[in-house]
């Protein structure tokens, strides 16, 4: 094996594209400090029951094992930020009221998913903590929908759906375990007939709805077809009122809101409204977000908790910033004027390099010169 190769899905972010990532990255930090999210830095390497506990198998599947050579005990490669925040909230900071946290860095994948073929995405993201009401999934969906029109990314479509709805159906319609992992994986593929065999000895009602969910897809119209189709047990009315209530809220952020009830992303790991972002440009969502209240209870301190998560490589994919002026060439001579020229120009948030010995100025694409006129040194366009 050559000793450049990388191991499959994981790649090198080269110029432009990792000065890209790094506007995006300090923009959208910028975006949610003013909204006033604390930074936080968590560690990429953590002891596995802190990673996976209340995430699902899912996780468990992505997560990268090892053991730790100074205890002896499991530690993990993060797959996912977010349950690093909820232990910060629970554990470290044990804040009274509502606590609202950002990050960004580097996850790893064992297994490429289905939103990058990448098997290190770099998240960026936000979370509320300590908030159990509209208002907080509200407040959280604005913000993932503002950070992407911030990039100029346009033509979103959000996606709402409720995991509430089918753990309500799925509670009422009395399965053993192994079978509601069989109507699981059915709703997941939209399997109508597995879905039928699966639920043929459910109460009339729950049979009815949990074959009519795959359908629920649509605009603001499935609502009022859900509120026809659906019993209401369980939460299920207030459900499609929060549903209703979010697809306003994006009104003026989103070309298109569509409702999925049958939506299972993160079924063991969320516990109310998921909604994801989608871009004509993409095939798969750009930013996901939903509420997973008891993600913290691991921790100590069970509480109510939203947000979302981007990848920046995919963002950068997307996004349209503006082009900046390119650099400026300065000559290598020693000039005092010059030397204050270019420190003026950088202090002014121009990039200037200064061309060594034997260099050929086109080596960096350069656009502008710094040259020597009327005994003044001004920046030329080449």
């Amino acid at each position: 094996m050559h000793a450049w190769l990388l191991p499959e899905y994981i790649e090198d972010v080269l110029p432009p594209e990792a000065w890209k990532i790094e506007q995006i990255r300090r923009r959208l930090l910028d975006l949610f400090h003013s909204n006033g999210y604390e930074f936080v830095i968590p560690p990429l390497l953590e002891y596995l029951p802190s990673l996976l506990t209340g995430t699902g198998s899912d996780m468990d599947l992505k997560t990268f094992k090892l053991v730790d050579q100074l205890t002896g005990q499991m530690m993990g490669l993060r797959a996912d930020i977010t349950p690093q925040a909820a232990r910060i909230d629970a554990h470290l900071l044990n804040r009274p009221g509502v606590v609202r946290l950002s990050y960004t860095g580097s996850v790893v994948h064992s297994l490429p998913n289905g939103v990058t073929q990448n098997r290190e995405p770099l998240q960026i993201g936000a979370e509320l903590f300590g908030h159990s009401g509209i208002e907080s999934d509200g407040e959280i969906q604005r913000l993932m929908l503002k950070s992407l029109q911030s990039l100029g990314i346009e033509h979103i479509q959000l996606d709402l759906g409720h995991v509430g709805i089918i753990g309500s159906l799925m509670n009422a319609a009395g399965l053993r375990n192994e079978q509601e992992t069989e109507l699981f994986g059915a709703l997941q593929s939209k399997d109508a007939a597995g879905i039928k065999a699966l639920t043929r000895d459910c109460p009339s009602e729950v049979c009815q709805a949990l074959r009519a969910l795959p359908e629920l897809y649509g605009g603001v119209e499935i609502l009022e077809k859900a509120r026809g189709v659906l019993p209401n047990l369980g939460g299920i009315g207030a459900a499609l009122d929060q549903l209703a209530t979010l697809g306003k809220l994006a009104e003026g952020l989103v070309s298109d809101v569509c409702y999925d009830l049958a939506e299972l992303r993160g079924y063991h790991y969320h516990s109310g409204v998921v909604f994801s972002a989608y871009s004509r440009e993409r095939s798969h969502a750009v930013a996901l977000g939903g509420r997973y209240d008891e993600v913290g209870k691991v921790f100590g301190r069970s509480r109510p908790a939203t947000g979302f998560s981007m990848d920046l490589r995919v963002l950068a994919a997307l996004a349209k910033l503006e082009p900046g002026k390119g650099a400026i060439l300065a000559p290598a001579a020693v000039d005092a004027k010059l030397e204050e020229k270019i420190e003026f120009l950088r202090t002014a948030g121009e990039v200037v390099v200064v061309q060594l010995p034997g260099s050929s100025m086109e080596e960096g694409g350069f656009r502008r010169r710094l040259e020597q006129r009327n005994g003044e040194w001004q920046v030329i366009d080449l």
